[in-house]
């Protein structure tokens, strides 16, 4: 039988350690910690962790980036400390965004007044696309 390894130290030196809640317990014989194996539970698909990180960066709330893509804002920040990702700090501009299907993107952008001023990123968002836009503050 093949055991898991330590969280802490990653050693592979380690015994059963009774049960606790249905789960076995082990302990690391090298550095004396007790867990538990992991349990498996839904993982989400690495394309939302991205899109989550991508939108963080473009200056979206977590609420935003939870209601956009139906994931809880806590994983996005959980993402944000797991990945270490620093926003930049916004100063002068702020973005704001639409969501939009294929046939609204085609009108937007054939519309010459949607293409001046300020810069904008579109990203796919499932079946939709995003459209993000800087707009400077005006004093």
């Amino acid at each position: 039988m093949t055991y898991p390894e330590c969280p802490r130290c990653q050693s592979t030196s380690v015994v059963k350690s009774g049960i606790v809640n249905d789960r076995q317990r082990f302990k690391c014989k090298r550095c004396k910690y007790s867990f538990t194996v992991n349990k498996l539970g839904k993982q989400i698909d690495s394309y939302y962790v991205i899109k989550a990180l991508q939108l963080y960066l473009e200056g979206i709330s977590y609420r935003e980036i939870e209601r956009l893509l139906g994931v809880s804002h806590v994983s996005v920040m959980n993402w944000v400390r797991k990945y270490r990702i620093k926003a930049p700090t916004q100063q002068d501009y702020r973005p704001t965004y639409k969501v939009l299907n294929h046939a609204e993107l085609s009108t937007f952008f054939s519309q010459p007044h949607n293409l001046q001023g300020a810069g904008m990123i579109v990203t796919e968002v499932g079946d939709k696309y995003m459209l993000i836009k800087w707009e400077r503050f005006k004093d």
